[in-house]
């Protein structure tokens, strides 16, 4: 879709991990948001396709017997051989091919599921529009960081800031250089 964006949605602990070093998860549920989905619903509505890293799809497959994403086209972005499966595409695309077509083709936003590097290949190569992230009043200490170190510096504008419980939505748009 033309006005198709892309859009990193995801939750980060207040010292700015996205996960454990060893790449779970389970501190996200320890604290109480609005008593609702706290907002997941409303994003997920307006996403028309997913590009994931591997590595990311990996923790994924571990939170649900099934594959949560179903119904829509998922690209998992990958350097190694993977089995076939029904529910992603596996690519080995390069960055700055895949994301226009999928853009093109998808029925709403593009959600960029991933970690730090795919987050900075995105960045670096101007593909991103969009950060909303859910700021988890939690304190890891060590982890996998949201921007691994070494990322060039992107200039950003808040676009809203929103309490929900314990927790705040925060959304930026990507400035283009």
């Amino acid at each position: 879709m033309e006005n198709s964006k892309v859009v990193l949605y995801l939750a980060v602990s207040l010292d700015g991990y996205i996960a454990r070093s060893d790449g779970s998860v389970d501190w996200l549920f320890d604290v109480e948001g609005d008593g609702g989905d706290n907002g997941y619903a409303k994003f997920y509505g307006r996403i028309g396709a997913l590009i994931m890293g591997r590595l990311t799809y990996d923790e994924v497959l571990k939170l649900s017997d099934e594959f949560p994403y179903k119904g829509k086209p998922c690209y998992v972005v990958t350097r190694s051989e993977q089995p076939p499966s029904p529910d992603v595409t596996f690519t080995a695309e390069d960055l700055a091919s895949l994301v226009p077509k999928v853009k093109a083709e998808a029925i709403g936003d593009v959600w960029m599921v991933g970690g730090g590097q795919l987050t900075k290949a995105f960045l670096e190569k101007g593909l991103l529009d969009r950060i909303e992230m859910t700021v988890i009043p939690k304190i890891l200490g060590e982890g996998i960081p949201l921007f691994p170190e070494g990322m060039d510096s992107t200039r950003l504008k808040l676009v809203s800031a929103e309490p929900m419980g314990q927790m705040v939505s925060l959304a930026y748009e990507v400035l283009k250089r």
